[in-house]
């Protein structure tokens, strides 16, 4: 819990009469980082470390706040807390705007879903092409649905008004979204990600937002794992067993790895848009793109032609997708 002014001053009080040099670590939870910013102006060593990798000892059945502070104490002084780094303000501002358009987005699909299974309990059905095209969004707001029931017509309509809402909010936000990705601070390192295939403006400001410089991790497989795009192992002597990846990390930089994978399927060429983004760019940075094309479509086609289903080949594609994206982030950093 973060203190309050009164609070706040006299934890610093206390801190500096303990003498010496005071290191000061607390997990994150939702309440953010405003007191390690705080204490860091007071010019007090303060981090925070990453509660999913505290250890944990499995007989331990009690759980104080007297407790947790010592074990925190005590892993932190011997160095087994695995500490976070913490965005700037300006940084964490901006994942607060993607992350609003992604929940945004959820719920525009949910009530997309709502409208559709209302409609097909009382029978009707679209039939002459995809839903929630220009052509279904004039059929739904035709008089010819009619719904049975005194309040079923109320419903639908209630539902419209927030489907609207939800359209026209959505707008708002990828209008903001451009605006920031053109910003000095965020457009070369936007533009250099956006060379690569299945990564656009969103997904840029996404790995921005969320990972921040990549130059922090030594290796590609560095942040592979902490995105939890790697396999599970539990193996012991010579048994090795590996099991689906570990999903422990940063579950939006995840999903855009994935999502960006399935690009992949397809041939690898240069269309107008792609070309495009990458004439702009060193050559460096296009050599690393085309590289990228050729091998992780190469690995997708392989995968798929030893049987194994598409889902699957596109999680192992996104795992190595990182480590290209890895390597744009050591040539142009934030």
């Amino acid at each position: 819990m973060i203190p309050g002014d009164q609070g706040f001053r006299k934890l610093t009080r206390f801190l500096k009469d303990l003498g010496g040099e005071v290191r000061v670590v607390y997990e994150a939870g939702p309440c953010g980082y405003e007191l390690y910013r705080r204490l860091r102006k007071t010019d007090i060593q303060c981090e925070v470390a990453a509660p999913s990798l505290t250890p944990r000892k499995p007989g331990e059945r009690v759980k104080t706040n007297r407790r947790d502070a010592f074990k925190l104490a005590r892993y932190n002084r011997s160095g087994e807390l695995t500490l976070i780094s913490v965005p700037d303000e300006g940084r964490e501002s901006l994942r607060d705007l993607v992350r609003g358009r992604q929940a945004v987005q959820k719920d525009l699909v949910s009530i997309r879903h709502q409208i559709l299974k209302l409609l097909l309990r009382y029978g009707h059905r679209y039939r002459d092409g995809k839903a929630w095209t220009a052509r279904f969004s004039r059929w739904l707001e035709s008089k010819s649905i009619t719904l049975a029931g005194e309040y079923s017509t109320f419903v639908l309509e209630e539902m419209q008004v927030t489907l609207t809402a939800r359209e026209e909010q959505l707008a708002r936000f990828d209008e903001e979204i451009e605006q920031a990705a053109c910003k000095p601070e965020y457009e070369p390192y936007v533009s250099a990600l956006r060379v690569l295939r299945g990564i656009d403006t969103l997904s840029a400001l996404v790995i921005l937002s969320e990972l921040g410089d990549l130059r922090r991790f030594p290796t590609a497989p560095q942040l592979m794992a902490a995105i939890g795009l790697v396999p599970s192992e539990y193996s012991t002597g010579d048994k090795t067993n590996r099991f689906s990846i570990t999903k422990a990390g940063n579950a939006h930089v995840r999903h855009i790895a994935i999502q960006a994978a399935w690009q992949y399927q397809r041939r690898p060429g240069e269309g107008r848009t792609l070309h495009r983004r990458r004439q702009s760019q060193s050559q460096e940075l296009i050599e690393i793109a085309r590289k990228c094309d050729r091998r992780l479509n190469r690995k997708f086609s392989r995968m798929t032609g030893r049987g194994k289903r598409s889902v699957i080949a596109a999680v192992a594609v996104a795992r190595e997708l990182i480590g290209f994206i890895w390597a744009v982030g050591q040539v142009v950093h934030p």
